[in-house]
């Protein structure tokens, strides 16, 4: 049962194989086997590949076993229709197309393999990539709150450099009124006198300007700290909100860039490990020797051949034949008075009513 199915995928003609020899058989069921399992092959790889698209397993796995079909049908095709000729040159050229296909075949098997064996090494290299596009997305985000930070954290300084700038005022007039009653500095009399409570009333005026201003520019700073907090509370949702994006920077092109990222002799021999695959029904059909299923092939289709080209020749003599009874029958009938006779005078009633009709008209005319 599982001979005939695999001589079945081979594509060759099973009404001829029973008729041939059980080597024959077994090689047509080797290669039938090839062809079935590049086919599951096929399917396995195309499976993973469109689950990192959809992301969705059934999905996958129905897109997958189209793909097995698909390949499947295409093996069998290209290894049913290569002929055993007498010549090997010929072969390679009737195989050469179908070699191309095998190739392109290989390339699509192969790859979303190498993606599932390398998975690993790939997954840190996209870790690697997102920790770096992590890192320049907050710098880009950040470009876009930075002018209005820096504005905001120097209107700050500039309200705490007026308040600092009003303190060591008041501190110098505190220190002109002290020091005057001390009598070191102005009038250098000791004591309170009218200068010094001149100046002491002046220390206070500057020292309620200061209470005033540091409550006016404590407010501002506040407000200005509430819209700093408000600012970096917008960068923060900016950045969760692509984050995700960056997170789900591992579908089926990253990882092939990935993976072109890694060293290339591993992924080289995966290649080549397939395109055997692919190829090895080809090549063994190739290198195989004209065996007996190929002469009772060939037998068959000659004879189908030669009957068609017997039947067209047939009827190209046939026709031929007929042409030249016809040509004779008319060359006697033309030797005949009697038939001559006959359209001499169908001719001269036609001629007459032709000149009954020009009169009629000419008449009318009139």
């Amino acid at each position: 049962m599982l001979k005939q199915f695999f001589i079945i995928c081979s594509g060759a003609d099973t009404n001829i194989l029973k008729t041939s020899s059980i080597g024959e058989q077994n090689k047509y069921a080797g290669i039938g086997a090839t062809v079935f399992f590049t086919a599951v092959m096929a399917f396995i790889a195309s499976s993973y590949a469109l689950y990192t698209v959809f992301d969705n397993l059934f999905s996958s796995i129905g897109f997958g076993l189209v793909w097995g079909f698909l390949i499947f049908n295409l093996d069998r095709f290209i290894v049913s229709t290569i002929k055993k000729r007498n010549s090997f040159l010929d072969e390679f050229l009737q195989a050469t197309p179908r070699l191309i296909l095998a190739l392109i075949i290989a390339v699509v098997i192969s790859k979303p393999l190498e993606l599932k064996i390398f998975e690993k090494e790939i997954n840190q290299v996209l870790l690697t990539e997102k920790n770096a596009m992590t890192l320049q997305n907050q710098d880009d985000i950040a470009l876009q709150f930075t002018p209005k930070e820096t504005e905001l954290k120097q209107n700050i300084i500039t309200l705490q450099s007026e308040v600092e700038t009003k303190e060591a005022e008041v501190n110098t007039l505190y220190d002109t009124y002290i020091t005057e009653a001390e009598g070191i500095s102005g009038t250098k009399k000791l004591g309170k006198g009218p200068v010094y409570k001149e100046k002491r009333e002046k220390h206070d005026v500057a020292l309620a300007d200061l209470q005033l201003l540091k409550e006016t520019n404590n407010n501002k700073i506040a407000n200005i700290e509430t819209e700093l907090l408000q600012l970096k509370n917008n960068y923060n949702t900016q950045v969760a909100n692509t984050q995700p994006i960056i997170d789900g920077f591992d579908g089926l092109m990253a990882r092939v860039t990935a993976l072109n990222t890694l060293p290339w002799l591993p992924s080289f021999f995966i290649f080549l490990l397939f395109l055997a695959i692919e190829t090895s029904p080809i090549i063994a059909k190739l290198l195989s020797p004209k065996g007996e299923y190929d002469f009772k092939l060939e037998d068959q289709e000659t004879a189908i051949k030669t009957l068609v080209e017997q039947r067209v020749a047939e009827r190209q003599l046939a026709l031929k034949t007929d042409f030249k009874i016809n040509d004779k029958v008319y060359n006697d009938l033309s030797n005949e008075d009697e038939l001559y006779q006959s359209k001499r005078k169908k001719a001269r009633a036609l001629m007459q009513l032709q000149a009954d009709a020009f009169y009629k008209q000419q008449q009318k005319a009139l």
